[in-house]
């Protein structure tokens, strides 16, 4: 039969065509039986999940022989394509054989072709997509359960292609056409933001700006009047750029840092790596800059990464390796760069390769620059590298990397007496160097043309206007004591770093060789306070920025400015360091006042079920440092993680577990899986070779949490076993508690509620914090709801609820409404369950917990489809669908689009283009 092309059609009646000719498929059992099959083509299906498609009320006591016959008359229309396979049954098919697999591809080439500035081949390919459709797929064939979610994706991607093409289009300037499609698709899907977004863009575009913000009113109307949600961010930032007179385009990626402002020469250099790294070819161009320290690798890489901007218009991606650190892992790079990309929670995989994988097709079509600083070895670097042509590499190493196959190798120099003096005079003064060149030249030699060398050098004489050059030139004269002053080799500027710190007070030397302590992290300014056990270090800290030593490095997103030592002058302060008595009294103190932060900020947050923060360790510092809690934690991520681990090498288990103890709000309320399992593990090792049983104890509970997270189910049984064990010796009544609730909740989700019931009976009798006796509560009513016994949940829920108001948790209370609304949908009480639903998303949209405004927004689609308002079901669950895709919640994703197919069923769409 391969002689002759089989198509498959199911993007509207099922049809099958063998050399394009329809074929005859029988009656409607066997036309189910071939259509199931195809949605699971060229995987093997069971008899029973055929039996229970074809016959989904009761099978008849023949189903099995009926079944047998059915896929005999399917086999002898189509020999080749049904098979057996193993005990079941197959259809193999080529994936360009099927409408749906074509419609996909042709998509996906579409978003291609818009990504590499081609938007009126990615406008044929959508129009060729769309051709595919004659209708609803399968609509002809009665509704089967088990295929509500496939079909259900299959028309969210059908109107997410139309939406696409009204976008190109409205970019494009096609306003008038594109207004009156979708004047007829705002019909259909009235709650569609999307296409609200498109509608006023295209009227703003026509010059329509008043109707366009008329437009704007009436969607809020809808969404607010029928609804009861606010509109997101995407359509409300479309109305501030009407209304400012602007336009709305994604934000390109700028991870760059700022650009030297005083760059001098290696003219030759750039020219080199702009065509190397603007070379059109089928593979991403990858260059590798290595060089001896102190050439200023990191500066020219930026210079020439800012000048490329223009020609990778989806944004630059930036991180450094700290290849004289701790190396980054890359799978933990590959979760930050899979961050900025928009993709968090359990959406970021748990493996390298699969991190690498989604990382690539995240890029796929794009035109992103990398810069990848200070790399260390091949094995860091091969897992970064995109796969798109459109993509580029730019890597910085002091080393080499032969073994980088197909990279182009540049190799930096020092400098040559011109871009030397050149330097020396940007940083000293154009006047000064002019008035004594015959000095400066000899500065410039004294420092063997090394960039850093000279900038110190520069940055001594800009800081010391009384010297002249001559002062500078007679210190570094004689060769015995120059390489004291400006030792050239080894790393190239040790002596360089000697001299400056000789003009230090003896504070500032203790403190620059203390920021050694701290690792390779950024770090706010009370650091240095604890460093030096006094207050108010600033004053330190702005001598060694003077000096050079230290680099102010802006403000993160709290606005507190923060610091970092480089990477040379990093290693060369642990150096002396280590020549001192030991500084373990410093690092507790700063590792103690990052604690007392973390549970000041953490205790802004919503509360997370189980946290254990421990006792108070040492004094409390000033709160108003938090400020935003969920700005600081995002500011300090990185050194929380590396406090854990400074506080486990330091052997300081006790602050080790506490510091990732209390993080977890943060953790739980962002999605930061990653983060949290990482540090929870570095502890939980330091705690155990302490003999730490508290720490471990708690920290395995916390491990069984974040497991559930990622639907490791298995290890989370374990790690909550293991808790309840510990807390039971050490008879801590509420940690046994705890982790007998967590026991509950793996329970619940491998389908065992009576096991879980018993659990969180059990875990109430052990708690008398009223948050977790009404979380307790909420968890023992969700289960009799499981279980069918309707009215024990409602006493249950009910209570829960009161005891929420009644302490002002407002997290919790809504998430007790979301389980409110389900039972009293399920129950038949739709006004109710509305009006609990609407509540909980109002209070939680107040907060900003997406995740959780997901699961109410999927219970008002529910309760809107029960109650015949598949349209408005539709529109609630659209945004919902969103937030599960992002953290990567497959289960609500999968009700999410079961619940769009049935919606599609009940109130099927007129076509919207003719």
């Amino acid at each position: 039969m391969r002689d002759r092309e089989v198509r498959f059609r199911l993007l509207g009646p099922l049809t099958v065509t063998v050399g394009g000719e329809r074929i005859p498929l029988g009656g409607t059992k066997e036309r189910v039986l071939l259509a199931h099959l195809l949605l699971n083509a060229n995987r093997p299906v069971s008899p029973g999940q055929l039996i229970e498609t074809l016959w989904p009320s009761e099978p008849p006591t023949s189903a099995t022989a009926n079944l047998q016959t059915y896929v005999w008359r399917l086999r002898r229309r189509l020999p080749e394509a049904v098979g057996r396979h193993g005990t079941g049954y197959s259809l193999t098919v080529d994936r360009d054989d099927v409408d749906a697999h074509r419609f996909a591809r042709l998509t996906e080439d579409a978003a291609r072709a818009a990504k590499e500035g081609a938007p009126e081949r990615a406008l044929e390919l959508l129009d060729e997509a769309e051709a595919l459709w004659r209708g609803d797929p399968l609509e002809d064939l009665p509704a089967a359960p088990a295929w509500d979610a496939e079909l259900g994706r299959l028309v969210e991607n059908r109107l997410a292609a139309v939406e696409e093409r009204l976008s190109l289009q409205v970019r494009l300037g096609r306003h008038d056409a594109s207004i009156a499609e979708l004047i007829g698709l705002l019909a259909e899907y009235p709650y569609r933001e999307r296409l609200w977004q498109q509608y006023m863009l295209a009227l703003d575009g026509a010059g329509r700006r008043a109707d366009a913000l008329k437009a704007y009113t009436t969607a809020r109307d809808r969404l607010v009047t029928e609804l009861g949600v606010e509109p997101g961010p995407e359509l409300r930032a479309v109305q501030a750029a009407i209304l400012s007179g602007g336009t709305v385009r994604p934000a390109p990626l700028r991870q760059l840092p700022a650009d030297i402002p005083d760059f001098t020469g290696r003219e030759d250099y750039v020219r080199e790596l702009e065509s190397a790294l603007g070379a059109d070819r089928g593979t991403p161009p990858v260059v590798v800059l290595t060089g001896p320290p102190g050439t200023g690798k990191t500066a020219l890489a930026m210079r020439v990464a800012h000048r490329l901007a223009s020609r990778f218009p989806d944004g630059q991606l930036y991180v450094d390796l700290a290849a004289t650190g701790t190396p980054r892992e890359p799978g933990d790079v590959l979760a930050d760069f899979l961050h900025a990309l928009g993709i968090s929670g359990k959406a970021v995989p748990a493996g390298l390769a699969q991190r690498a994988a989604l990382f690539r097709s995240r890029l796929s079509g794009r035109r992103v620059l990398l810069a990848l600083d200070d790399a260390a070895t091949v094995q860091q670097v091969r897992p970064l590298l995109p796969a798109s042509p459109g993509c580029a590499v730019l890597v910085t190493i002091r080393g080499r990397l032969p073994e980088l196959a197909g990279a182009k190798h540049v190799e930096l120099t020092v400098f040559d007496e011109r871009e030397a003096g050149q330097l020396l005079a940007g940083i000293a003064g154009t006047e000064r160097v002019e008035a004594e060149p015959a000095e400066a030249a000899a500065i410039v030699r004294s420092c063997g043309y090394l960039p850093l060398a000279i900038r110190i050098a520069g940055a001594r004489l800009a800081g010391r206007q009384a010297w002249s050059l001559r002062t500078l030139q007679d210190r570094l004269a004689d060769e015995s004591s120059r390489l004291s002053e400006l030792r050239v080799g080894d790393l190239g500027v040790r002596s360089s770093f000697e001299l400056s710190l000789r003009q230090l007070s003896e504070a500032a030397r203790t403190a620059f060789c203390r920021s050694a302590l701290l690792g390779a992290q950024d770090f706010p300014s009370w650091v240095m306070d604890e460093l030096l056990d006094r207050p108010a270090a600033h004053d330190v800290l702005d001598v060694l920025v003077d000096a050079n030593l230290l680099s102010l490095v802006g403000t993160d997103v709290a606005g507190h400015p923060r610091y970092r030592l480089h990477d040379l002058l990093r290693c060369y302060a642990a150096e002396l360091l280590a020549a001192q008595p030991p500084q373990g009294q410093a690092l507790e103190r700063v590792l103690t006042g990052l604690l007392s932060l973390v549970k000041t900020a953490a205790a802004a947050l919503p509360s997370a079920f189980g946290a254990m923060t421990g006792p108070a360790l040492g004094k409390r510092l000033d709160s108003a440092l938090v400020g935003d809690p969920l700005s600081w934690f995002t500011a300090e991520r990185q050194l929380l993680a590396a406090a854990v681990q400074l506080a486990a090498d330091a052997g300081l288990a006790e602050l080790a577990w506490q510091l990732t103890a209390a993080a977890v709000p943060f953790y739980d309320l962002r999605g930061a899986y990653d983060d949290w399992a990482r540090s929870h593990q570095i502890a939980l090792e330091a705690v155990v070779a302490a003999g730490n049983r508290v720490g471990e104890a708690v920290l395995a509970r916390g491990l069984g949490q974040v497991r559930l997270y990622h639907d490791e189910y298995p290890e989370a049984e374990r790690a909550m076993t293991r808790a309840a064990e510990l807390f039971a010796e050490l008879g801590d009544v509420r940690g046994e508690a705890l982790a007998v609730a967590g026991l509950g909740t793996v329970a619940r989700v491998r389908e065992r509620p009576s096991e879980a019931l018993a659990c969180y009976r059990r875990a109430l009798g052990g708690l008398d914090e009223p948050g977790e006796v009404a979380q307790m509560l909420n968890a023992i009513g969700s289960t009799h709801m499981l279980l069918g016994e309707f009215a024990e949940a409602e006493d249950w829920l009910g209570r829960a609820r009161e005891l929420a108001a009644e302490i002002g948790d407002a997290h919790r209370e809504a998430k007790v409404l979301t389980e409110l609304g389900t039972l009293h949908r399920e129950t038949g009480r739709f006004p109710e369950s509305l009006a609990c639903l609407r509540l909980a998303l109002s209070i939680l949209d107040e907060i900003g917990d997406e995740r959780c405004s997901a699961y109410a927004l999927l219970g008002i689609g529910q309760a809107l489809l029960a109650t015949g308002e598949p349209v408005q079901a539709r529109g609630v669950c659209d945004r919902a669908l969103r937030v599960f895709r992002e953290t990567g919640n497959r289960q609500g994703e999968r009700t999410g689009l079961a619940l769009l197919e049935q919606a599609q069923r009940r109130r099927s769409p007129s076509a919207a283009r003719t």
